[in-house]
């Protein structure tokens, strides 16, 4: 505390007009930070005419941190010779300004490779319309991995690590990366994979294993399933790409199927007469194909006669599926009471014995 007074007493007027040059250079860039940012960011949308629009520019953050830091920074550039600061805290404070600013603008180059940027929308408009959405969204995420790469390695350079070094290092420890990244590894080439063959994308209804539901994201190392319990699911690329995938979303017709088994003793009029109007009433049905239509007498059973109905519906969504099953089931059931056929229902004859009589 006495050294502390000390320094402040010993400190002369040209010291602290110096110091509070450094404040106000300081305070110029924090004040001035915002408009500097619209500027430059300005210079480069000369057709941009709303303020709002270029403030909401992914660099205008960026860039207004660079300003704020860069004033620290010449601040106390300004301040080594009247406090005789000494060479080595300079280059600390160097650092700080370049890792600040590496990780600003890394942030900022990201983020305009995000669905929400306009970078983005732009580049979406001049790809072609055959790459679908995952796709071009797992390439942009890719370059979005390279740039905080690049970014690393610019902050590993300011910190005075040599590459070289780290890479000599790395060649000695490279088993030990090998074994512990050996599923990373897995599921980077299996999210490759999906993308090139493409069993499925965002959107899609997929069942993988005992796993079903909506796939939200296909990221480096998992693909987010939202179920229809409405939980999420990650499921690591590795598994997907061992495991069978069926893709509900790529039905092009679901199959509408019913056996129904009729009494004994029904007239084979009546029963040629009720396939005939079952075979009309689905003919007549928009949704369902002509040309898969099943309506036969097929199997003599022990307790009726059996009638296989089959047919292909368009309806492909659950819930259309599901109200053209009902709706088929009503009619067929209406044609049942019309005609006046019974179904049959399975029947066990069991016979009593008294006890004591012998059964021999």
């Amino acid at each position: 505390m006495e050294q502390f007074i000390k320094w402040i007493q010993g400190i002369t007027a040209v010291e602290i007009a110096d110091m509070m040059i450094a404040i106000g250079i300081i305070l110029f860039f924090r004040i001035f930070s915002s408009s500097l940012a619209y500027i430059i960011i300005r210079m480069f949308k000369i057709k941009e005419k709303k303020g709002k629009k270029i403030k909401e520019s992914v660099f205008y953050q960026p860039i207004k941190v660079f300003f704020v830091i860069l004033g620290f920074y010449l601040a106390i550039i300004f301040l080594k010779q009247p406090l005789k600061i000494t060479d080595k805290i300079i280059n600390v404070v160097y650092k700080a300004f370049i890792i600040i600013s590496t990780i600003a603008f890394a942030r900022g180059f990201a983020t305009s490779f995000k669905p929400k940027a306009s970078f983005y929308q732009k580049m979406k408009e001049k790809t072609s319309q055959k790459v679908e959405d995952s796709m071009f969204d797992f390439a942009l995420k890719i370059i979005r991995g390279v740039i905080y790469i690049i970014a690393g390695f610019i902050i590993i350079t300011a910190l005075g690590i040599r590459l070289d070094g780290l890479i000599a290092g790395l060649g000695v420890g490279g088993v030990i990366l090998t074994l512990a990244a050996q599923d990373t590894a897995k599921n980077l080439f299996a999210g490759l994979t999906i993308f090139l063959d493409k069993p499925f994308m965002v959107g899609d209804w997929i069942q993988v294993d005992t796993f079903e539901g909506t796939v939200e994201d296909i990221t480096f190392r998992s693909t987010r399933i939202r179920t229809f319990e409405n939980s999420l699911v990650n499921i690591p690329n590795s598994f997907i790409s061992n495991t069978s995938i069926t893709n509900w979303s790529k039905m092009e017709k679901r199959r509408y199927k019913t056996n129904l088994c009729v009494e004994l003793n029904t007239p084979l009029e009546k029963l040629e007469r009720f396939k005939k109007r079952v075979e009309n009433m689905l003919q007549e049905r928009e949704a369902i194909y002509d040309d898969s239509i099943v309506v036969k007498f097929d199997n003599i059973m022990e307790n009726g006669l059996n009638v296989l109905i089959c047919s292909y519906t368009n309806s492909v969504d659950y819930t259309s599926y599901i109200a053209q099953r009902e709706d088929i089931n009503y009619k067929i059931m209406k044609i049942l009471q019309e005609e006046n056929i019974k179904l049959a229902y399975q029947t066990q004859t069991i016979h009593m014995v008294p006890s004591g009589r012998d059964t021999n």
